[in-house]
């Protein structure tokens, strides 16, 4: 049996091809090695993997990850996961270059992730040639989840969010200033509890137009200025994109790109489906 994931700071898309050829899909979250240490993924994945999926008659694993970017990072994510998959042949490697693979293939381009994080770079069709480190979290990640999130709770918290949609926010959250700063700086995964907000503003969007597209459009003129534009040449190239944010607010990114005179190419949420038919076009 053959395990292939793609996983974000969020949530990770698994898919397990059988015996018999049969895909079978499910989800866990995701597991950055940057937030989440050996003993958290490997009692994670213990509780979360489906019942019916016996771990040791897994034979090779591939695993595609957020923070994936070093060997440091790589190996606590393949020591975890061979204490689970005791069988396994376990390869791990980075988000961006399943990014890659699911949306270019074997052909050569630019490809981006817009998730919880962001990442971006240049690609000859085999491997990645080129990328500007989005710095993460606290430097960086223009255009991200974690990005629009940190604006939205500095908005609430300032007092700048439009009446109405401040009055949203608390009927469903329910946090105070204090909360919010708690989760931030004392609770771990705070990438992910501003990621997390991307959605409110996703479900408010129509309603509340001028804002949203004032907080988005910022956000992606932000990816634009700080990472795609400094990249050589980079009008030549289309915009490959995935990731939950940039498929949620792909018109949006459209009209930026347009400002930035780069066409759009493939944009898609999740690269799990297009990442098991690329490996299973290698066998």
């Amino acid at each position: 049996m053959i395990l292939i994931a793609d996983g974000g700071s969020t949530k990770t898309n698994w898919c397990l091809i059988n015996e018999a050829g049969r895909k079978i899909h499910f989800n866990t979250e995701g597991y950055n090695p940057y937030f989440a240490k050996q003993d958290y993924i490997e009692n994670s994945l213990r509780t979360t993997l489906p019942d019916n999926l016996d771990a040791s008659k897994v034979d090779e694993v591939y695993y595609y990850g957020a923070g994936c970017s070093t060997d440091a990072n790589k190996k606590i994510v393949s020591d975890a996961m061979q204490k689970v998959f005791v069988n396994a042949k376990i390869d791990v490697d980075h988000d961006l270059l399943a990014s890659c693979r699911a949306l270019l293939g074997d052909e050569p381009g630019f490809a981006a992730i817009l998730g919880t994080g962001t990442n971006t770079c240049l690609y000859d069709g085999n491997e990645i040639t080129l990328n500007i480190d989005s710095l993460g979290y606290f430097l960086g990640d223009e255009g991200s989840g974690s990005y629009i999130g940190k604006r939205l709770l500095a908005d609430y918290m300032k007092g700048f969010m439009p009446k109405g949609l401040s009055e949203s926010f608390f009927n469903i959250y329910g946090l105070s200033n204090e909360d919010i700063f708690d989760n931030i700086y004392n609770k771990p995964l705070p990438n992910r509890f501003c990621a997390s907000f991307s959605k409110f503003l996703y479900d408010f969007k129509t309603v509340y137009q001028e804002y949203t597209e004032d907080v988005v459009d910022t956000a992606f003129t932000a990816f634009f200025e700080k990472l795609v534009t400094h990249y050589p040449n980079y009008k030549k190239h289309l915009l490959n994109v995935v990731g939950s944010v940039g498929y949620s607010f792909r018109d949006r990114l459209s009209v930026v790109a347009d400002k930035y005179e780069m066409g759009v190419g493939k944009i898609i949420r999740s690269p799990i489906d297009d990442l098991v038919d690329y490996h299973l076009s290698k066998k």
